[in-house]
């Protein structure tokens, strides 16, 4: 029966990271710095608001687009961080995971045909969603911009086709951001035209140097801005599954569509302790934020000593090193690490056609994985390239 299902499921991969990570997972005595998943433990307040949600029976069915009183505090949180003003009874959809509200986003926005634009390399699970909606993503070439996507890149791949552009900044994989005048840049161009901005911003509470500035703050293109958060990465809450969409009304109402038939609402007990989360302990990235910066500064100086070329990143948790690699895929080089220095590295070409000669790194590590780790690759990189 295989060949009768959707076409559109089946010539879809799986993603590369999660492709390699499984390919890796059951060997012995390899150090993995493959997955973007948070080394801390949920914060234990936290915990405790969703102990108590069971123990107090939340156990129902909340509004489609989440519990008001977790609406507001979230309407608050955007506001008090970043700037954003939306209404938490029309503005505000609370989704399972980010995942979720970018994939919503895509199926209420994409009709068949349509263009969508995106920085290469990028986080590989854009494109089957954008696949899903019937859509065509698009990848811009970033390489030589410090892998942003700037307004001019940006105008290089629009056309008559272009339905919406993604900003995924802090960046997986490379880490880095746009600052403000950049985001300006972007407003300007794409200000009046029927473009749809799907700003990305998961990594939002994890920059290093300067805060995050959200495009959907900017009013020129508020109208035509989704903005995606969550505490996955924030407050190490990925199994909690707990994403936020923001969009004006006149989005939103429609996206409220697609999320109500496709989950009726996020799990009552995750709200209860998001709900914690964004009030309590809306300062809670911080310490995180804190250890994050150690490890990065000290990968990145090992990095480059070894030669490596590498972008500094400005937030997030992930280093994308090139490497002097001619014949050979990153991921032939991402096997042959595994097997010669038993070092696993996310092959950079799981983000688009882009990252061939790159490796993900994610220092989501304790510092003594850290430093295994790159002790390996520079025994690696000695044996094998110098």
């Amino acid at each position: 029966m295989e060949k009768w299902l959707n076409k559109q499921v089946t010539n879809i991969e799986i993603s590369g990271i999660r492709k390699f990570f499984n390919l890796v997972a059951d060997q012995n005595d390899v150090v993995s710095l493959t997955i973007g998943q948070p080394d801390f433990s949920t914060p234990e307040h936290v915990k405790e608001a969703g102990k108590h949600a069971i123990e107090e029976n939340y156990t129902s069915y909340t509004h489609n687009a989440g519990m008001l009183p977790l609406r507001k505090a979230i309407s608050e949180y955007v506001r008090e961080k970043y700037q954003l003003n939306y209404h938490p009874e029309s503005e505000i959809i609370v989704t399972v995971g980010a995942s979720q509200a970018i994939d919503i986003t895509f199926r209420t926005i994409l009709s068949p045909g349509d263009e969508v634009i995106l920085p290469g390399p990028v986080y590989p699970g854009y494109e089957p969603l954008i696949k899903l909606a019937g859509g065509k993503p698009i990848f811009a070439d970033t390489r030589d911009t410090h892998f942003k996507l700037t307004a001019d890149v940006i105008q290089h791949y629009l056309t008559d086709k272009t339905k919406a552009v993604v900003l995924p900044y802090p960046s997986n994989p490379t880490g880095v951001s746009l600052k403000k005048e950049e985001l300006v840049e972007i407003a300007r161009l794409l200000k009046d035209r029927p473009v749809f901005i799907v700003a990305d911003e998961i990594y939002s509470e994890l920059t290093y140097e300067n805060k995050h500035v959200s495009i959907g703050s900017l009013p020129e293109v508020r109208n035509q801005t989704v903005v995606i958060q969550g505490l996955s990465k924030s407050h190490s809450m990925t199994g909690w599954r707990i994403g936020f969409l923001l969009a004006p009304n006149s989005i939103a109402r429609h996206v409220l569509k697609v999320h109500q038939y496709n989950v009726s609402c996020a799990s009552s007990i995750s709200q209860r302790a998001a709900l914690e989360a964004v009030t309590t302990g809306k300062n809670d990235a911080e310490f995180m934020r804190d250890q994050y910066k150690k490890r990065l500064n000290y990968v990145y100086d090992r990095l480059t000593q070894m030669g490596l070329d590498v972008v500094k990143p400005d937030g997030a948790f992930y280093l994308f090193p090139k490497f002097p690699i001619q014949q050979m895929s990153s991921f032939d080089l991402g096997l042959k690490m595994v097997q010669k220095a038993r070092l696993a590295l996310v092959p950079g070409d799981a983000f688009s056609s882009y990252g061939q000669g790159y490796m993900r790194l994610s220092y989501a590590y304790h510092m003594d994985t850290l430093k295994e780790g790159l002790d390996r690759l520079e025994q690696f990189m000695e044996k094998e390239f110098y």
